[in-house]
């Protein structure tokens, strides 16, 4: 998982990619049924409808998708960096010519789409040590070679001389863990099969899901070499590989050349690169006609149309030059005249996760004493009306959530504590839970402690007589909504006696300089910061996000229970395990988790696109959960 910036472009998740099969598209969204309004569907959080596809002519043409702004494709080779890796250019630009060995979403639902993944599901043996890979013959390079075992071995290859170089050569890389460090040997006995060995046993669902997945084969044939005009080489040599990535790497930084450059002409995927402009960040795709995955008929070119602004692109869909758009969630009461001008609509939010983060090294007012106590986070947790902010900031356009694995989509791994509101909102509940625990309570003013101490109906150890609960809260002021939900969230804490006072501020602020793990200097000038959440990858382990020594772990939360739990989720082979981790953390609450609104081509967003525009349902239904699926769409006029 990487840091996602709520509501606006941002990080993308070291998560493997959605999509959707065709041949299944009867059975999406089951519980999505359509509605005859152009507001909220069935199901709470689901907004709008899916329409079955259209029977008849199919024809090609060209489709338009609105490209938000600041989203611009930033790389190519199918090895992202930590510097490049993004929904916007890894999953809506090079996944659409470089596919990855597993699918794992298929229309919302965070599962395999398993006829558009290149391989058969792993086979595990030797103590969940072992994992070997068999390609499927229907896939094939654009130039009609095989995709071969040794297309992984190159891609491995290169993959362990960039983290070499650096750890941020690959966005996906923890050290000392999954790829490649805890593989023992990489081997191919044949030239469809590839063998994983590992060092010790993992849990197999993590390892396929969350780090096989993200492998893309690439054509070593043609890609092996450190010059264009070089020999191939043997990139089982790691100075060889250095060589190799060193020069595809180069290649790889966006570039008008990137459409004429014999290197990415050979692609896997559906499409093959037409066009890039290095100014606006437009670009085309033609369809690749040796592409073995399921498709439409008549498969259209994909025209990535970059907007300035959200006004730019509400323009362009009214005036129905655009095919594909979105509208932000703030925008939903215009819909209609939307709908008016021949669009569908439809709204899911995104697998993941978002929430205020607590800091719990904040001395500041003794803060990170404060935090510490459960009966504290418990208590913060009862002043969010959830169904009220759904309503009043999204417009129904969003769901409930209540710890790391969410309500929508729907997982396996969901908890049953997770599944209805364990804290749900009450300012009684919260002031007797203060009271219960020796705090005078001063609605509208300020709660001072009364009983320090210890024992099970003190304050907390650390905490002393006349502390007072107050203390502040830094948020990223894009969208309004956050603003609103933040304002809410300190007007029922005021009722409460809980002083939280508002700090505006932007992502990007609040990432540089309020991360725990890398402003250590800033660690006091902060108690709680909203900017945003994570994505869940489909096996939805918090490992790194609330682990004690998580790279990304915001807020320095640490419990030796949720550690044991996280490393059994990762090595232990309880299928169960991710679960039981879910859960653990929805009853702690390390966060203040919230709903989980809608989302469209990676912004807080309702989908739209033209009645004209068809294909399986889930192939738009997908496009909520971070990817794309153009070949599977065809216009019926």
């Amino acid at each position: 998982m990487n840091l996602l910036r709520r509501r606006s472009p941002r990080h993308a998740a070291p998560r493997v990619a959605m999509a959707v099969v065709a041949l299944v598209s009867a059975t999406v969204l089951a519980a999505c049924v359509s509605s005859s309004t152009p507001k909220t569907g069935s199901v709470p959080g689901v907004y709008g409808s899916l329409p079955a596809a259209a029977t008849g002519a199919q024809h090609a043409g060209t489709v338009s998708v609105a490209q938000p702004p600041d989203s611009a494709p930033t790389w190519i080779l199918p090895l992202a960096t930590s510097a490049s890796v993004s929904v916007f250019t890894v999953h809506l630009f090079d996944q659409q010519l470089y596919r990855p060995l597993y699918w794992l979403v298929n229309g919302v639902e965070p599962k395999e789409a398993s006829a558009l993944s290149l391989a058969s599901d792993p086979k595990v043996s030797n103590g969940d040590k072992t994992f070997t890979i068999t390609l499927k013959s229907s896939y094939k390079w654009s130039d009609g070679k095989p995709i071969t075992s040794q297309d992984i071995l190159f891609w491995y290859d290169l993959m362990k001389a960039a983290v070499a170089e650096s750890p941020s050569n690959w966005a996906y890389y923890t050290p000392g863990i999954g790829l490649p460090d805890q593989v023992a040997s990489v081997t191919a006995p044949s030239a469809r099969t590839v063998v994983f060995a590992m060092k010790s046993a993992v849990n197999p669902t993590w390892f396929w899901q969350n780090e096989l997945g993200v492998i893309q084969p690439m054509p070593a044939f043609a890609w092996a070499k450190a010059s264009a005009t070089g020999p191939i080489l043997n990139f089982a040599s790691p100075a060889n590989a250095a060589r190799i990535y060193n020069y595809l790497a180069v290649q790889a930084r966006p570039s008008a050349s990137w459409a004429t450059s014999p290197l990415w002409k050979i692609v896997d995927g559906p499409y093959t690169l037409s066009s890039f402009s290095t100014v606006s960040g437009a670009f085309t795709m033609s369809p690749n006609h040796a592409y073995g995955g399921p498709h439409a008929k008549a498969v259209p070119k994909y025209s990535s149309v970059p907007f300035t602004s959200d006004t730019a692109e509400d323009n362009a869909i009214l005036s129905g030059r655009l095919d594909v758009g979105y509208v932000p969630l703030a925008n939903l009461p215009q819909i209609n005249k939307i709908r008016s001008v021949g669009y569908n609509m439809f709204g899911y939010p995104a697998f993941g996760w978002l929430y205020v983060v607590y800091n719990f090294k904040d001395a500041t007012g003794l803060f990170n004493k404060i935090i510490s106590q459960l009966y504290i986070r418990q208590a913060v947790a009862h002043l969010q009306d959830q169904p009220d902010v759904i309503k009043a900031f999204y417009y129904g356009a969003a769901a409930q959530a209540y710890g790391p694995v969410p309500l929508l989509p729907k997982s396996p791994y969901t908890p049953a504590n997770a599944l209805i509101n364990p804290y749900p909102f009450s300012v009684t509940a919260t002031t007797s839970l203060l009271k219960a625990h020796g705090w005078k309570v001063v609605p509208g003013g300020t709660d001072t402690c009364t009983r320090p101490g210890s024992g099970s109906s003190d304050c907390g150890p650390g905490i002393p007589a006349g502390t007072p609960l107050a203390w502040n809260l830094i948020y990223t002021t894009t969208p309004a909504s956050i603003g609103e939900q933040v304002a809410a969230l300190a007007s029922e804490a005021k009722q409460a006696g809980i002083e939280i006072t508002l700090v505006a501020s932007n992502f990007n602020y609040i990432i540089t300089n309020y991360d725990d793990q890398t402003a250590k200097t800033n660690i006091d000038k902060w108690a709680m910061a909203d900017f945003g959440g994570f994505a869940d990858n489909t096996y939805p382990t918090t490992f790194g996000e609330f682990n004690c020594a998580g790279s990304s772990n915001f807020g320095g939360y640490c419990s030796p229970q949720a550690d044991k739990l996280i490393d059994a989720s990762v090595f232990s082979t309880n299928p169960t395990a991710v679960t039981s981790e879910a859960s653990y953390l929805t009853t702690q609450q390390p966060g203040l988790f919230g709903p989980t609104p809608a989302d469209a081509l990676e912004i807080g967003a309702v989908l739209v696109w033209k009645k004209t525009l068809s294909g399986p349902p889930a192939s738009f239904a997908t496009v909520t959960q971070f990817t794309i699926n153009p070949e599977m769409w065809y216009f019926t006029t």
